[in-house]
């Protein structure tokens, strides 16, 4: 193949036309790609730049596809025979295939497209989480959970299991790591982001984007990563999904810039638009994001995709344009190299109509659809686009359910234990009861076979449940009822009348599974009827461990308060059952530490990192801090050491300190470190997460743990929009150790 390449590569240059080339292909690839771009007629080029979800060449109408599904010879050949559609997404509706059923469906539609244009199409999932849309996948904590181990070695690992099952069932892409800063509390997507803290989301997303992707994408056992969502999603003002976003650039640059430049700088080959709107501009239509700085600041080459219909919506629900071509020409003038139309086929069309009047030209569109194929090219498939699943023989087997089991286990944080009621003792009568402990959609979230993860139970009944692992976890010491529902009223006098017979309550809170606008909430307070039973146990002075089961920080305040232990199990994954019995047991010593402020009130929803003015005279008071976690064991910090007192510009500073376990139990351990900047021309923030690790240390063992710091680790951006390391002084704390240093 590459001998006819690099001869038409000659021919390209002696009629001077300029090729478009890509620092991740080889000189060979990148002359191919050209030439497939030279090869490919307008109408051909226009269904490159479009995807489509794979509904639409199954028998039946959109989301109720026959049972089980059936690929339509008349759809697939209008889908990708006449529109010449190259790429394609999601699961049948309906059904979850198995690897050896995505290859036969993949493989058709690879057929049909290798027949009609000669180039692969490029298929995506949503895996988030696990390949959650194929049957027997590896399911594990969702992100949110992730960052909660503080372990970024456990995270790539993750993404490894991930890629390595997705190629198993001949996909090659996946719209992961969300790389989105969840910093709006009630964002129905918050548990798929790594948290609050953008040094969190960058070293996090880039575990994930090295497991995805690995070496060499093009590799077995690798597939493309997706970025999402370029850029500002995680703050809406409302807190609702999709809604509006209000950002200076200075907080713009050095909040929800920083993590992507990371990731495109270690080789991120795609990225997802924001599907919302910053400062009024719908992101899908802002030139001035999407290649001013995306592409001209930020050096990105990849291929940058919209979310499902978004184009659509820049008239239907953003009314910045007055039809669907002002819309399409819109966002490829902003920036846009493929559009997700999901259920609809009109954008190639649409695209052909605005070369042909003068309204793009037909180098922009050149410039996309290079970008779409040298994805294409490094991921090899024009060689290879089918793999054999019974060359994955660890999909869905016993070593990767142990990483996600680890995951589980050190996802979940202890959040209080006073007077030690956790372990729960042998021979104690406990009662299970409240809504999230007996079902999987609490464990595991959205993204979850169906996009809400309504399917959980049906699909992941293997595992177990809450109820189910604590019974395993204490066989013959547990009762259970659910008492109320998640907002209705079941039966709270039988709830109290087994509480009574009982040595310790399991009360478990929080949410069913969700994502994007049907997640989103009114209020962070529980429903009434959750409240309302844990009144009822409360009064019989029975000790309760509260177990919070949700997606995002749910209020919990007067319940905390009342309770003796509490948990907060951010969706854990199909393990988190049993990693919480395990924990309720003292089989498991937990490691986990929020990745979030934990807020204490409905309108005190102050980050971690907030400034001087947002904690005068004691004002900021979450109920537990970012960062915060319990063990079973005691760690204790001592002679924290700096290399030097001074810092200068083209210096290291080594920060170390004796982390020794003090108790009688071997335990994992996080060690954060954080600074504050004493004085700057930008009020500073009150601390700043700047490093941290994570150790595993026997009883009485010692390590010394050391950080390197640079004042590129200490910079902001200032008030002309550029990073900056001002001159002044810094303090740096770990735990409850801390010293000074002058930079």
């Amino acid at each position: 193949m590459y001998y006819r390449v690099i001869w038409s590569f000659c021919l390209l240059c002696c009629t001077c036309v300029r090729a478009q080339t890509f620092s991740f292909l080889s000189e060979e690839q990148n002359a191919f790609v050209q030439q497939e771009v030279e090869r490919l007629t307008l109408k051909q080029k226009a269904g490159q730049m479009t995807q489509v979800a794979i509904d639409l060449v199954f028998e039946g109408p959109t989301y109720v596809l026959t049972v089980p599904p059936v690929l339509s010879e008349e759809r697939l050949n209008r889908v990708v025979g006449e529109l010449e559609i190259g790429s394609i997404l999601n699961h049948p509706s309906r059904t979850y295939p198995t690897p050896a059923e995505f290859r036969e469906y993949i493989g058709a539609i690879q057929e049909k497209a290798m027949a009609t244009t000669g180039v692969p199409v490029l298929y995506g999932q949503d895996a988030i989480h696990g390949v959650n849309y194929v049957r027997g996948a590896t399911l594990y904590a969702q992100p949110l959970g992730v960052a909660a181990t503080f372990d970024t070695t456990l995270a790539r690992e993750l993404a490894e299991i991930t890629a390595y099952e997705m190629k198993a069932a001949s996909i090659p892409w996946n719209f992961s790591p969300a790389m989105d800063v969840g910093r709006q509390p009630a964002w129905p997507r918050n548990y798929e982001s790594f948290g609050e803290d953008p040094y969190v989301n960058k070293l996090f997303g880039l575990a994930m984007l090295r497991g995805y992707q690995g070496d060499n994408v093009a590799d077995s056992t690798k597939v493309a990563a997706c970025l999402k969502h370029f850029t500002g999603y995680g703050s809406p003002l409302s807190g609702r999904d999709r809604t509006p976003a209000y950002l200076p650039e200075r907080q713009l640059r050095e909040y929800y810039l920083p993590q992507y430049q990371a990731a495109i700088d270690a080789g991120a080959l795609s990225m997802m638009i924001n599907s919302g709107e910053i400062n009024g501009v719908p992101v899908h239509s802002s030139k001035e994001l999407l290649t001013n700085i995306l592409r001209g600041e930020m050096g990105f080459e990849g291929l940058l995709v919209s979310d499902w219909q978004d184009v659509r919506y820049l008239y239907e629900r953003h009314m910045v344009a007055r039809d669907l071509k002002e819309a399409v020409r819109m966002a490829i003038d902003a920036g846009m190299d493929m559009s997700m139309t999901a259920v609809t086929t009109d954008f190639p069309q649409v695209v052909v109509e605005l070369v042909q009047e003068g309204q793009l030209t037909e180098s922009r569109i050149d410039t996309s659809v290079a970008r779409i194929l040298a994805v294409k090219v490094a991921l090899g498939l024009y060689d290879k686009y089918l793999w054999d699943p019974a060359s994955f023989p660890d999909f869905g087997g016993e070593a990767h359910g142990r990483r996600a089991l680890q995951a589980a286990e050190e996802s979940i944080v202890l959040l209080k234990n006073d007077g030690l009621p956790l372990p729960i003792k042998p021979e104690q009568r406990i009662l299970v009861v409240g809504p999230t402990s007996d079902n999987m959609r609490s464990l595991n979230g959205g993204w979850t076979y169906s996009w809400q993860g309504q399917e959980a139970d049906t699909y992941l009944e293997e595992y177990h449940t809450i109820r189910e692992a604590v019974e395993r976890e204490f066989p013959g010491r547990v009762t259970y009822t659910e008492g109320v529902g998640f907002d209705t009223l079941v039966d709270i006098d039988r709830a109290v009348s087994l509480a009574r017979a009982s040595d310790i309550i399991v009360l478990c809170v929080g949410e069913l599974s969700y994502t994007e606008d049907p997640g989103n909430i009114s209020s962070l307070v529980l429903p009434a009827v959750q409240r309302r039973l844990f009144t009822a146990l409360d009064s019989l002075d029975k000790p309760i461990a509260l177990i919070m089961a949700a997606g995002r920080p749910r209020l919990m305040t007067g319940m905390a308060n009342r309770s003796e232990a509490v948990l907060f199990a951010p969706y854990p994954g199909p393990r988190g059952g049993d990693a919480i019995a395990g924990i309720l047991s003292g089989r498991v010593n937990p490691s986990g530490r929020l990745p979030l402020t934990y807020p204490r009130e409905p309108n005190a929803l102050v980050l971690y990192d907030h400034k001087p003015t947002e904690a005068r005279n004691g004002t900021y008071n979450p109920l537990f801090e970012f960062g915060y976690g319990l063990s079973y064991t005691d760690f204790t910090y001592a002679d924290l050491e700096l290399s030097s007192r001074v810092l200068n510009p083209d210096d290291t500073m080594a920060v170390s300190l004796r982390v020794t376990n003090a108790g009688d139990r071997a335990g994992r351990h996080s060690v954060l470190l954080y600074s504050s900047d004493l004085v700057a021309s930008i009020t500073p923030s009150v601390k700043r997460l700047r490093k941290f690790t994570k150790l595993h240390l026997e009883p009485g063992e010692s390590q010394t743990v050391s950080f390197q710091l640079t004042p590129e680790d200490l910079a902001f951006v200032g008030r002309d929009n550029e990073w900056v390391t001002e001159p002044g002084t810094f303090r740096l704390m770990v735990g409850g150790a801390g010293g000074g240093v002058r930079l």
